[in-house]
């Protein structure tokens, strides 16, 4: 995930006393084998560790929680990390377990055991997440290298359980690194070449270009994009190992900079608007996952690449289009962009496969942060089956999700005089008749989801398994729902 972390793996033997370097964390418990280990790192400490189990501040942990002890008194063991009452069977508490380890910054080298695999593998999913960084402009990095020595009692097991972990932590690296790139370096042609490259992985790879967008009729997308010199793209992503089996399809949004178009966004804060392709960097890194870890599913990949900026060629508001679908909409506000992208891919993935279900993930809206603050993305869908399973797994990941109404009472908002649907219907429920837009180009039968991610794509204050900056928020439930459902 980053330069700056490196994961050894090394069978348990109490025999070897080299195996404890650095600060080694120890899981006060019962599991016999952990005990084991406990009682050697105890006599290696001359019984500090037992004192410490024994004294005030570690009678006042938590369960779950940390306390550090920095040992002086030993050439391999420099510190100690006493867990309290860890609950094997508790995985999201081992990430977050992991995390903390991942935030101490007082030892680079970390040494971890445990008997439970399961339990161990969840630790390092969460150091990994949490050791992130996106340095790669600074011009030095002084920050020292993590490293994670993971002593575990079957060496070939545990390397092929991480096997999967990486393959997710992978994903959600290459989502949040093309999250966190800046849009002069991200443009569309570089992120189609980023995109392209997971070829490599097994995953077919088409790029559509502004002539067959134009032969397609996706007029609403190409407005989008026609004030800058970044030329639009669609990129298409097929992974497909299981015959005669309808497809998943996942739609992202992939806007590399939205300064609103000739309906200009203030500029304070608009640098952050380098985020606004979020939903089609999670759908990047949902297809580097599930090539890696070579999913026996079917599963399309479509995003829409485009850059919204005002010049003399730009969408003017009170323009009308013709989407891909035949409808005609009329651009009340150009900074509304995201809908004209997402509705043309909706209609071209419908007319190209026949997709078993569709997802559609972007940073839609600042009304669902109003609505949901920076925790939770808003869940729209056609189909409250698809709906529940999708909750569930986002529950069972700690992603942040919450289901928002979606009904016609809301269509009112959207008529126009002149065209069939503005793609505005004013500031009261500005998420909700967005998700209603999107409906239209979503035929019936077909379950949908709309992700509205806006609040979750970034934190500007780092998060349990994240720090500053993008989160990659998405890949871990997508990933769940096709493991579980497809």
């Amino acid at each position: 995930m980053s330069s700056n972390i490196k994961i050894s793996f090394k069978k348990f033997d109490l025999t070897e006393a080299s195996l404890l370097t650095g600060a080694v964390v120890c899981f006060l418990n019962d599991a016999e084998n952990d005990l084991d280990f406990s009682r050697e790192v105890n006599l290696q400490v001359d019984g500090i560790l037992e004192n410490i189990s024994n004294g005030q501040k570690y009678s006042k942990l938590t369960d779950g929680e940390l306390l550090e002890y920095p040992y002086l008194g030993h050439e391999g063991i420099e510190a100690l990390i006493i867990v309290k009452n860890a609950d094997y069977k508790d995985l999201l508490e081992a990430r977050r377990i992991g995390a903390k380890l991942a935030d101490l910054n007082n030892n680079s080298d970390i040494t971890i055991f445990s008997s439970d695999m399961d339990f161990l593998s969840q630790i390092i999913f969460g150091f990994e997440l949490k050791s992130y960084s996106f340095d790669k402009y600074k011009s030095s990095n002084n920050e020292r290298k993590k490293c994670l020595n993971v002593l575990t009692v079957d060496l070939k097991s545990m390397k092929n359980q991480y096997k999967n972990i990486n393959a997710l932590i992978e994903g959600i690296a290459f989502t949040r690194n093309l999250t966190n790139e800046p849009s002069n370096i991200l443009n569309t042609i570089e992120f189609s070449e980023r995109l392209q490259s997971l070829q490599s992985l097994g995953i077919k790879i088409k790029v559509l270009e502004e002539l067959e967008l134009k032969k397609l009729g996706m007029n609403a997308l190409l407005g989008v994009g026609q004030g800058s010199p970044s030329p639009s793209k669609v990129i298409v992503m097929e992974w497909n190992r299981v015959k005669k089996q309808d497809p998943l399809v996942v739609v992202g949004k992939g806007v590399v900079f939205d300064t609103g178009g000739i309906s200009l966004k203030p500029a304070a804060g608009m640098e952050a608007m380098t985020i606004d392709m979020g939903g089609a960097g999670v759908v990047a890194g949902l297809m580097k996952t599930i090539a890696l870890r070579k999913a026996k599913v079917n599963v399309v990949g479509v995003v829409g690449l485009v850059e919204n900026m005002p010049d003399g060629n730009a969408q003017r508001p009170g323009d009308i289009v013709r989407s891909m679908k035949g409808d005609t909409i009329e651009v009340i506000n150009t900074d509304a962009e995201g809908r004209l992208v997402l509705c043309d891919l909706l209609w071209y993935v419908q007319k190209q496969y026949r997709p078993k279900a569709i997802i559609d993930l972007a940073t839609l809206t600042g009304a669902i942060i109003v609505a949901l603050g920076n925790d939770k993305a808003g869940v729209f869908t056609n189909n409250q089956v698809f709906a529940e399973k999708f909750l569930e797994c986002a529950l069972e990941e700690d992603e942040g999700a919450w289901q928002m109404p979606l009904d016609s009472s809301y269509d009112k908002q959207l008529k126009s005089n002149i065209a069939d649907i503005k793609n505005v219907g004013g500031r009261p429920a500005n998420s909700i008749t967005a998700a209603r837009f999107l409906q239209r180009f979503v035929k019936n039968e077909i379950p949908w989801i709309h992700l509205d991610i806006a609040g979750v794509v970034s934190t500007s204050t780092g998060s349990t398994l994240s720090p500053k900056g993008a989160t990659g928020w998405g890949v871990k439930s997508l990933n769940k729902l096709i493991e579980k459902y497809f």
